[in-house]
């Protein structure tokens, strides 16, 4: 059963201020792009990656990848995050058509361990349409309206910080995308277009390492992570 992997990485990143696409920032040196794409190959079950890139940079990211020496094909991604996401699935299907199980994976996620996205593609491969990584919520969540007042306070028992990559039964995504084409809607998170169109999406425990660099303070938790991983652990975590 043929897994592909889709890196939508043509976001701008503005929140981390760095000047450059978020996908290309460092850290130790390699930008958070290769660290990504790095570990879905080190997971042992992905045949195809396919990165959406910003046009300006269509080179840069081509370039900067020929380190994995893998098999990764860049194409230039959409204006939104879902558009990214239907281009590289389009061309993934070209280069894999045979491919049954789709992940989708965030550049910013770069430190994800191999063996959650092992488990990732193990539970679609069991027979789960849609499967999502998922942290139980430690914080106390508050629902507000539009002034700030809080409203209610949902049992965060039933909550989860859900994380990628999410992993899908091609059909499944496909179908899921373009009923959000049809109906103009854009969204991040593949899996909640999943749940329009009523389809049920599993999880699987996620890791703390798979947090996501979207601050200045995330990049610096992210460069102390990586400090404290020797080649061994990164490659059985």
């Amino acid at each position: 059963m043929s897994v592909v992997a889709l890196v939508p990485a043509a976001g701008r990143g503005e929140r981390l201020g760095a000047g450059v696409p978020k996908a290309l920032v460092e850290v130790g040196g390699e930008p958070l792009l290769v660290h990504a794409v790095r570990g879905l190959w080190r997971s042992g079950c992905v045949q195809q990656v396919v990165v959406a890139a910003p046009r300006s940079e269509v080179d840069v990211v081509t370039a900067a990848l020929a380190s994995v020496g893998a098999a990764v094909h860049v194409v230039i991604g959409g204006a939104e995050r879902s558009e990214s996401v239907k281009l590289a699935l389009d061309a993934a299907l070209e280069i894999v058509p045979d491919a049954e199980v789709v992940l989708v994976h965030d550049a910013a996620r770069a430190f994800t361990p191999p063996g959650l996205t092992a488990s990732v593609v193990a539970a679609v491969r069991a027979g789960a349409p849609a499967v999502i990584p998922a942290l139980p919520v430690a914080d106390t969540i508050k629902q507000v309206d539009a002034d700030g007042v809080v409203r209610a306070t949902p049992d965060r028992a039933t909550l989860r910080a859900v994380q990628t990559p999410q992993g899908f039964a091609v059909d499944v995504l496909r179908r899921a995308h373009e009923a959000a084409l049809a109906d103009g809607v854009a969204a991040t998170d593949d899996a909640g277009l999943v749940e329009r169109i009523g389809i049920p999406v599993h999880t699987v425990l996620g890791h703390a390492d798979a947090m996501k660099v979207t601050t200045p303070f995330d990049l610096t938790v992210a460069g102390a992570l990586l400090a404290a991983r020797s080649p061994a652990v990164e490659g059985q975590a």
